[in-house]
């Protein structure tokens, strides 16, 4: 692991068993190649990321892409969300479109050329899945968290990218069914992807809790400039969860509380916030919160 500017960089052990394997199979200049693309890939999303003022802890890469932390993560606009996952796909586009000028040049082998074309375009449809944490299932949970509330988006993603982690394991070992051989990488993959997705499925009570944290702040920003208020009714008996789980990503909360079919007061979303918080302690801070 190396550390430029304050931001960590390393290799998903993944990714360690991958080059050993090429070693093994003597395709390591194939996974010097794979690696550059990985690379170029990530720092799309890591440019796009400091470009909007992200606070970047680390990238970790992946034989498929790579994992961008950052220490706001859940509290982002989803515009600037959608930017940055879309800045990884965009370098694999004109790298594959690089690889096809040198190709037709005469500057580069053309099988290689092809070859090179082929993985990034592969790269892009991998990456494109609706699976957490590819670039795909970062669009889609941004895209579901404009329609649904944030707690329920999280737990919605996290079932998907589930189901869809099953398929890329299924397609791995599918071709033995018909007498053919395991896709051994798309097995490894497949069953990474699933384990990663299990336990972030588990830990979507973290998840909102992480968003709450941050949430407080931003709101002061949103109310600072000037915001349009989403309202939320709630029947007075109702926990403080009850209203939270109900919070979009996008907007500010005004929550009205009702008794006998009248509004007996109206809270602001920070006053909620600030009593749940109030109310956790080391006994009850679990995940039995927002199950």
């Amino acid at each position: 692991m190396i550390k430029w500017r304050g931001i960590r960089f390393g290799l998903h052990p993944l990714f360690v068993l991958v080059m050993l394997a090429s070693v093994a199979t003597g395709q390591f200049p194939e996974i010097i190649v794979l690696f550059a693309i990985v690379l170029i890939h990530e720092m799309g999303h890591l440019i796009a990321a400091r470009g909007f003022g992200w606070t970047v802890r680390e990238v970790k890469l992946l034989p498929f892409g790579g994992v961008v932390e950052v220490k706001e993560a859940g509290a982002l606009p989803v515009r600037e969300e959608v930017w940055v996952a879309v800045a990884g796909p965009l370098q694999n586009v004109w790298l594959a479109g690089a690889g096809w000028l040198l190709g037709q040049a005469g500057l580069v082998d053309g099988l290689w050329a092809e070859d090179f074309i082929r993985a990034n375009l592969l790269l892009i449809f991998f990456n494109l899945l609706p699976i957490l944490p590819l670039d795909g299932g970062k669009l889609l949970q941004a895209w579901v968290s404009l329609r649904l509330p944030y707690h329920r988006t999280l737990v919605l993603c996290a079932r998907i990218s589930l189901v869809f982690s099953a398929i890329v394991l299924a397609a791995s070992v599918a071709p033995l069914a018909f007498g053919g051989q395991l896709h051994l990488n798309l097995f490894v993959i497949g069953l990474f992807l699933l384990a990663s997705n299990w336990a972030n499925s588990r830990n979507v009570p973290f998840l909102f809790l992480r968003f709450l944290v941050h949430r407080k702040k931003r709101a002061e920003r949103r109310i600072d400039a000037g915001t349009l208020v989403r309202p939320i009714v709630l029947a007075e008996h109702r926990p403080l969860t009850a209203a939270l789980r109900l919070f979009m990503k996008e907007g500010y909360h005004l929550i009205y509380v009702m008794k006998n079919g009248r509004i007996a007061k109206v809270v602001p979303e920070n006053a909620v916030i600030d009593a749940f918080f109030r109310q956790i302690s080391p006994e009850n801070a679990d995940k039995r919160i927002f199950m």
